[in-house]
């Protein structure tokens, strides 16, 4: 900390630090360096730097390169940010973790950092005077009106230099230059993943703390984000604010609008040349192109494995570690997976599947799972095997298919040897010599070694039948009985089963 101040204050000339005192600027260095986080210092003192740098020195080679670290940035208000980066402790090391000093005296709500304490504060009995003409909407301040008539207009002054993308406020083009430079200033101290701005590390956070301090007014579920309290707001009121001006379809949520728009045009900003698959985002773009390079940056130190993102990587991680930093508050299970298997995993409580099929109306509680059935109408078998040219719809029966070659997985039994591809069926299977079964039918007491397997079980009581045959009308409630039905199918043209299938479901029923 010390070096760096003293780098600093020898950046260029004296007029390099316009934005400090030009009395008082050495004695403020002196101060901040003696103090050896310069916590206080730095709370007390709001410190920003405008290095004005000359773009004709001749051994300036790169404009906006940081003297500290070479880091090159396309803007000089990018560099201004990262500078800060070496002077300013990052929260995460000055803040512990979930504490929330900064308490309201009007309302109680309490904040874990001073700025956003002091601007809820000066909320209170001030009048929201400034309307939006568009929409009737008020706003407590003239900028805040201004920022949102923008939704309006379609203004966006924000260009990026690298992509010529375009954006309506300064903090989403801040955090969308990260995505160029790899930049992610926000580490999670529970499970180290890092991200690239503060309200995503903020919202990340409250998936290890559970709080959800969003809530619908109509139906009183509770959300992590405020972004995700509007959109589910708005499967109350029906609106759709993103409509695509190809077919007139509107969608409620800007993620499923972009998706949407890939179909008409084919391409995302981000295009494959290999397979020609196109993405919204660079990061989801970059991960893909190691699916055909075969690139796996992420090496496991203890068993070897490699990954090629570091969210699986981390995610594998502790299945050494034993850590599980997510908790079910409903039945107490706890989970070392990402944040979105865990979410997956409460709607088996609340029966929630709120992806549908347009095709055929099946709902899904996991975006992946709508995604592998939609397969299913489209034909597409994306996993092919070079070994015997089969092709999958899914990873998972692709992995488990490659076994067949290979024989084996990287979690084996202890047991009996048999080698699985994926933790959870390794653990399913652990309890087949255990004799574990920690899922329990509420309705009889009849208890499972599976999840799913207890779900299957609860239609016998429930009389719910999601199987059903299009030709006959015939319905199941497992899906085992339901394909064995449709291998055997019935005569297509009376629509009467035949008497092979007669006798098949004599023995089966």
């Amino acid at each position: 900390m010390r070096e760096t101040l003293r780098n600093l204050a020898s950046v260029g000339k004296d007029n390099d630090l316009p934005s400090l005192c030009q009395l008082c600027k050495s004695q403020t260095l002196e101060n901040l360096c003696k103090n050896e986080e310069g916590n206080q210092r730095v709370e007390n003192f709001s410190l920003t730097i405008n290095l004005n740098l000359n773009k004709k020195d001749s051994t300036a080679v790169k404009p906006w390169e940081c003297s500290m670290c070479g880091k090159v940035f396309m803007s000089r208000s990018s560099l201004n940010r990262h500078v800060r980066s070496h002077i300013v402790p990052k929260p995460s090391k000055y803040q512990e973790y979930g504490k929330k000093p900064y308490k309201c005296k009007v309302c109680g709500k309490a904040f874990s950092y001073l700025q956003p304490f002091q601007k809820h504060e000066s909320n209170h009995g001030i009048e929201k005077s400034y309307k939006c003409k568009e929409c009737g909407k008020s706003f407590r301040y003239r900028q805040s009106v201004r920022k949102h008539e923008r939704t309006h207009t379609g203004e966006k002054p924000y260009q990026c230099k690298q992509c010529g993308k375009a954006f309506r406020y300064h903090q989403t083009f801040q955090t969308h230059e990260r995505t160029h430079t790899g930049e992610k200033p926000y580490e999670c101290k529970q499970c180290g993943k890092a991200l690239s701005c503060p309200s995503s590390f903020r919202s990340h956070a409250r998936t290890h703390t559970g709080e959800k301090p969003y809530e619908c007014k109509k139906c009183s579920k509770a959300f992590s984000c405020p972004s995700s309290l509007r959109k589910h707001e708005r499967t109350h009121t029906g609106e759709k604010p993103y409509d695509c001006k190809e077919c007139g379809k509107a969608f409620i949520s800007l993620g499923s609008f972009q998706r949407h728009m890939i179909t008409h045009t084919g391409v995302g900003p981000y295009k494959c040349k290999d397979c020609g698959k196109a993405f919204n985002c660079p990061s989801s773009y970059r991960i893909h192109e190691r699916s055909h390079t075969g690139e796996k940056p992420y090496e496991c130190k203890q068993c070897g494995r490699a990954f090629s993102c570091s969210s699986s990587f981390r995610t594998h991680e502790r299945t050494h570690t034993g850590e599980k930093p997510y908790q079910c508050k409903e039945c107490g299970k706890a989970f070392h997976c990402c944040p979105t298997s865990f979410r997956r995993h409460e709607r088996t409580h609340t029966a929630e599947k709120p992806y549908e099929c347009k095709q055929c109306g099946k709902t899904f509680s996991s975006p992946l799972g709508l995604q592998i059935h939609g397969r299913t109408h489209t034909g597409e078998k994306p996993y092919k095997c070079e070994e015997c040219g089969k092709a999958f719809v899914s990873l998972t029966s692709f992995r488990r298919h490659m076994m067949t070659h290979t024989g084996d997985g990287p979690y084996k039994c202890k047991e009996c040897g048999k080698a699985f591809n994926c933790p959870s069926s390794f653990r399913i299977h652990e309890r087949t010599h255990t004799g574990e079964k920690p899922y329990e039918c509420k309705i009889c007491g009849k208890a499972f070694s599976c999840s799913s397997y207890v779900q299957v079980h609860e239609r016998t009581h429930t009389g719910e039948k999601p199987y059903e045959c299009k030709e006959c009308g015939k319905a199941f409630i497992y899906r085992t009985t339901f394909r064995g039905h449709m291998r055997i199918n019935c005569n297509r043209n009376t629509g009467e089963f035949s008497n092979l299938c007669e006798n098949y479901w004599r023995e089966v029923l």
